[in-house]
């Protein structure tokens, strides 16, 4: 038998503990029938599953060790709960075998809903959750956004895609080329101010929910750039804005964020400036990301959305003269592909 089917097993005799515990602490009766089903997976090796039954809905996560760690997902659910956004009340946990039960914030994503005519509504709310956790004081034990994460995650670029998806190595003058504009973008990076960053903040991760939105996969959560969740959120892998729409909406969140106290730049210009360099380095480690998790996972499509990624850099390099390079070097890559 697969080792999933196992595991599966575990989390059903586990879940009808906690379900036991849970029913009798809140005095709702006796267990009724339920059905669990799967509801989602993501990139990484966790997996969703939805219990229902009698009008309760709840979902587990299933996060294996060693692949898997439940602690940090704990803990910055605790931590986002505590500036009120919406995020999964968690009824029970066994973070030795990576098993949660937590509360059902919906079915439909972000990503199910929005369109041109609801994303101003949607993504004000959404505004709204990430000012409130950008607003919590930084002294929990989280890590930092430093030069050796921020480059260890641009690297990703040249490993996974130029080297396993291209089959190509950098040459020394591209070499040399690639090291001073990634070192541009990590020197951007590090000058921001620092809040606390989701890491993954799209409409993927964002449910429709009450209040709204509920927030989810946080869990890799640390200190760094302001600018960081509301590029990722207007810049995501499954659906693209126009530019002078991404603009309007990083205004409107300037704006309150001056307003709430939050440390943007205090000129909009330089806010924006920081956005797309934040933006490039975001983009050149998913690109990354999918590739590896192509080539190591055995996941391939994921690749499919890379175009979408390479959009996104070629309309910042059209804006930032300091990112010439990285267009050449672009240039150089795709010309190689073809021939």
């Amino acid at each position: 038998m697969p080792d999933h089917d196992v595991r599966l097993q575990q989390l059903s005799a586990w879940l009808e503990e906690q379900l036991e515990i849970l029913f009798r602490d809140n005095a709702w009766g006796e267990v009724p029938a339920g059905s669990l089903t799967a509801a989602s997976s993501d990139a990484s090796f966790r997996r969703y599953f939805r219990w229902e039954g009698a009008g309760h809905s709840f979902v587990i996560m299933d996060a294996p060790p060693p692949q898997e760690n439940c602690r940090p997902f704990v803990d910055i659910d605790h931590l986002l709960a505590s500036a009120q956004v919406n995020v999964p009340l968690i009824h029970a946990q066994d973070l030795a075998r990576g098993f949660l039960l937590l509360g059902d914030l919906g079915r439909q994503t972000y990503l199910d809903i929005i369109d041109a005519d609801n994303a101003d509504a949607l993504f004000a709310d959404a505004i709204e959750a990430l000012l409130a956790f950008q607003r919590l004081p930084m002294d929990a034990p989280l890590p930092s956004y430093d030069v050796a994460l921020l480059r260890r995650e641009v690297e990703l670029f040249p490993e996974w895609y130029v080297g396993r998806e291209l089959g190509r190595q950098f040459s020394p003058a591209q070499q040399a080329a690639w090291q001073r504009v990634s070192q541009v973008l990590i020197d951007s990076a590090l000058d921001q101010p620092k809040v606390l960053v989701h890491r993954d903040y799209m409409p993927r991760n964002l449910m429709r929910s009450e209040p709204n939105p509920g927030v989810l996969d946080f869990q890799d959560a640390v200190y760094g750039p302001v600018t960081y969740d509301i590029t990722c959120l207007f810049k995501d892998a499954f659906l693209s804005w126009p530019q002078a729409r991404v603009e309007g909406w990083l205004r409107i969140y300037w704006d309150k964020a001056k307003a709430a106290g939050i440390p943007v730049q205090p000129v909009f210009d330089d806010f924006q400036r920081a956005s797309d360099l934040m933006g490039v380095q975001r983009h050149l480690k998913v690109i990354g990301i999918f590739a590896r998790i192509c080539h190591r996972d055995g996941k391939p499509r994921y690749l499919a959305d890379v175009p979408r990624f390479f959009a996104y850099i070629d309309e910042v390099i059209s804006r930032r003269p300091e990112l010439a390079e990285l267009g050449q070097l672009i240039a150089e890559l795709k010309a190689g592909a073809r021939s």
